[in-house]
């Protein structure tokens, strides 16, 4: 069986979007997947705090969540998001890493369930949350 960071890292690096972001997998288990974004001066979005621009979190969290399906024991092909709900807790803190924590907690024939946490360094009070709904394939 593939080391599935290794997958997670091809994953990531065969989409140009994600690798502009600098995005890179820490951890993709039986659906679960953690991917961190290093903080980045070119993703601000309010040059006057510093702030990462909610797009960024938005595309790292959808990525993680694609991830957690993919790393899913019962995905046996890709996947693509149906639909992502993203709320917004608070800005991330400008120059930290944030870090995306996806499981896929619902797996049916055709739709994968996925929740999803970000954080910066305060792990404890997260910089949005997330569910979404992702297709599951027949096979790969």
């Amino acid at each position: 069986m593939p080391d599935m960071i290794d997958l997670a890292r091809q994953f990531i690096h065969a989409l140009p979007h994600s690798v502009l972001l600098g995005m890179e997998p820490q951890k993709m288990v039986a659906g679960e997947a953690v991917i961190s974004m290093p903080y980045n001066s070119a993703l601000v979005g309010d040059p006057k705090t510093g702030v990462i621009h909610g797009g960024a979190v938005s595309s790292l969290m959808d990525t993680c969540c694609g991830a957690a399906v993919m790393s899913h024991p019962d995905n046996k092909g890709g996947t693509a998001t149906i639909d992502l709900r993203i709320d917004y807790m608070r800005p991330a803190t400008p120059g930290q890493t944030i870090t995306a924590h996806a499981t896929c907690y619902h797996f049916s024939r055709s739709v994968a369930f996925v929740r999803a946490v970000a954080t910066d360094e305060d792990g404890a009070h997260p910089v949005a949350t997330a569910t979404g709904a992702f297709t599951v394939e027949a096979k790969r």
